[in-house]
């Protein structure tokens, strides 16, 4: 069975209904990113950034997963298909992928100030007065700015070892993950799905159309090859 990585970002759940912070304005839901998602704002107004997650945490709760979501899921029945998103929430999984990798954290867990090993899921709001089993604070399990990206290594291995990378909802533009298509096999097929493409150089077979018409397509045209090759 082929190895199929998919790279995805905030387009894919931003036709879910999730804001993301690179809208046009440069905000999150009218927050300033150094207010919300940095240590040191986490250090200097822990209320606001808890505050701020837990709408997001809510938001994202409430949000359904769209046709690229259940396209990608789908394709596991033809594919080995490894998920490698910068997005937060859990819509991957919602719609039913098994294996997803999130560069950036996951708003449905917590992880102790103490030791950022110590992870546990969370439902529901997240009170400045939580503590893991030793009595240190919690915080929100999310990769903020200026801090270093732990998995970027296990997903490098990834788009390495993949026959077709697939780029959706992303920009390429935020870094480390955007280095991640770099890594791609000079072998292998690499599709962009995006209805404002910005190749950059990169080496891809592109569909200029918003994720949740495109993925399906791109899905589709992957499954009929698959069926093909299957006899």
């Amino acid at each position: 069975m082929k190895k199929c990585v998919a790279l995805t970002g905030a387009g894919i759940s931003a036709e879910s209904g999730l804001q993301t912070f690179r809208d046009s304005d440069g905000l999150w839901e009218g927050w300033r990113i150094e207010d919300v998602c940095t240590p040191e704002a986490f250090a200097r107004q822990p209320q606001v950034v808890i505050d701020f997650y837990n709408e997001r945490r809510r938001k994202a709760a409430a949000a359904e997963p769209n046709a690229a979501h259940k396209a990608l899921a789908e394709l596991e029945k033809y594919y080995d298909v490894q998920i490698i998103t910068q997005n937060v929430d859990n819509l991957h999984e919602r719609a039913g992928s098994s294996k997803v990798l999130h560069l950036h954290g996951e708003l449905d867990k917590l992880r102790s100030t103490a030791d950022e090993t110590d992870i546990m899921p969370w439902n529901g709001d997240q009170k400045p007065s939580d503590c893991d089993r030793y009595g240190n604070p919690l915080r929100p399990h999310i990769v903020w700015f200026g801090e270093a990206v732990p998995l970027m290594d296990k997903a490098a291995r990834m788009v390495c070892g993949a026959d077709i990378v697939m780029v959706v909802g992303t920009s390429l533009q935020v870094y480390p993950a955007a280095s991640l298509l770099h890594y791609a096999r000079s072998d292998a097929s690499v599709y962009l799905v995006d209805p404002k493409p910005n190749l950059n150089g990169v080496r891809a077979e592109v569909l200029a159309k918003k994720a949740a018409e495109g993925v399906p397509q791109l899905v589709g045209e992957l499954i009929a090859a698959a069926r093909r090759e299957q006899g």
